[in-house]
């Protein structure tokens, strides 16, 4: 990823939380998991955007599973990130790093 765009805040924390879902990253469960660990309420609308364009960006693919009656038939959009996608995380998390390293935030001093 290195000579495309950085990942935006959002995008970063889409790509976690598919990562930490695994099999189970769908819509519903990504918001799910966006809110528990980060108190965010993210509206679908920016997910769903936010989704495509990371496909569209090759950083995450999406398959279809089986329609199911509780849904009325419909099928749900599973995510799984792509190496790409896994690679675009380490970079990220790299910078961070290096822009923490040193600071003092609080009393919490950051090696």
């Amino acid at each position: 990823m290195s000579s495309s765009a950085p990942l935006g805040e959002f995008e970063h924390i889409v790509l976690l939380a598919i990562l930490r879902l695994d099999e189970n990253a769908y819509g519903v469960t990504i918001r799910a998991e966006i809110a528990a660990c980060t108190d965010r309420d993210p509206a679908p609308g920016a997910l769903y955007t936010t989704l495509d364009r990371l496909e569209e960006k090759g950083l995450v693919t999406s398959r279809f599973g089986e329609p199911t009656p509780q849904r009325g038939g419909r099928s749900k959009r599973y995510f799984t990130v792509s190496a790409s996608g896994v690679e675009a995380v380490r970079q990220a998390q790299r910078a961070y790093r290096r822009l923490m390293k040193g600071l003092k935030l609080g009393e919490v001093f950051h090696a």
